[in-house]
């Protein structure tokens, strides 16, 4: 299957606030996913608020849907995002170049890096977290503890800047170099810095007093870059997306 035309990227049903990054010859491309989009619908009733507001089938990991002329079309999902985490997530045009970019995800050939508001000021400036986690299923939905684990998580920590106004927060790069559920989530919350509005590992009181004072309760924790190279057709081929920092992240309370 060849890759789709340029004009297939200018009209697909995306979510509302979806916005394509950038894609290449080969049908790779990247979209920033907006905080509350699911990366896709788990029922029909998710379609409205997914990356794509079409069907959805788990078996293939792929999006399908008619255009306008009544043709079926497809779109291969590449990675995920928990709803509440925004960025850079993929997807390829072509079922033989999703199955390519899934292998270099198994592969651990994908550099991914996040950036995050959390409370609190860090003690250092950069760091090389490692933990041994605990991941579990909690009235189905996936849980994960920093304690008494046995599940090696691995995250480079940098820090960015820090804002002390009504709440002290900080701004902080994070590349992790395994992927674990809930993996940064539960390292920043650790060493008492939680994430700002996260609602399962962070300060429950502070998210409160944030969203009173803001009006914001959402995550904050964004997929800012995503970047690898990969074979295919018998060519070597460089990618990269950046998802630019919501306006939120830099705002000063």
């Amino acid at each position: 299957m060849s890759a789709p035309a340029p004009a297939f990227w200018s009209i697909l049903p995306l979510a509302a606030g979806v916005k394509l990054l950038t894609h290449d010859a080969n049908g790779l491309a990247a979209f920033d996913k907006p905080a509350g989009v699911l990366s896709h619908p788990n029922a029909r009733a998710d379609e409205p608020r997914s990356l794509l507001t079409c069907r959805y089938s788990e078996d293939e990991q792929a999006f399908f849907w008619d255009d306008a002329a009544g043709r079926p079309q497809r779109l291969w999902l590449l990675n995920r995002l928990d709803g509440a985490t925004s960025g850079v997530i993929l997807v390829a045009g072509t079922e033989e170049l999703a199955r390519t970019i899934k292998l270099e995800f198994a592969k651990k050939k994908v550099r991914k890096v996040y950036h995050a508001l959390v409370f609190g000021k860090p003690s250092e400036r950069i760091a090389l977290w490692r933990d041994l986690l605990a991941v579990h299923k909690q009235g189905g939905q996936v849980r994960t503890r920093a304690t008494a684990g046995n599940i090696p998580a691995a995250t480079h920590f940098q820090f960015l800047k820090h804002h002390q106004g009504t709440f002290s927060t900080s701004l902080v790069r994070l590349e992790p170099h395994t992927g674990r559920s809930h993996q940064l989530r539960v390292q920043c919350a650790k060493r008492h810095l939680p994430i700002v509005g996260d609602q399962t590992y962070g300060d429950f009181g502070l998210n409160r007093a944030f969203a009173k004072t803001t009006g914001s309760k959402r995550l904050f924790l964004h997929s800012h870059e995503t970047s690898f190279t990969y074979e295919f057709a018998g060519r070597s081929h460089a990618f990269k997306a950046v998802a630019p920092l919501p306006a939120e992240f830099n705002a000063t309370y």
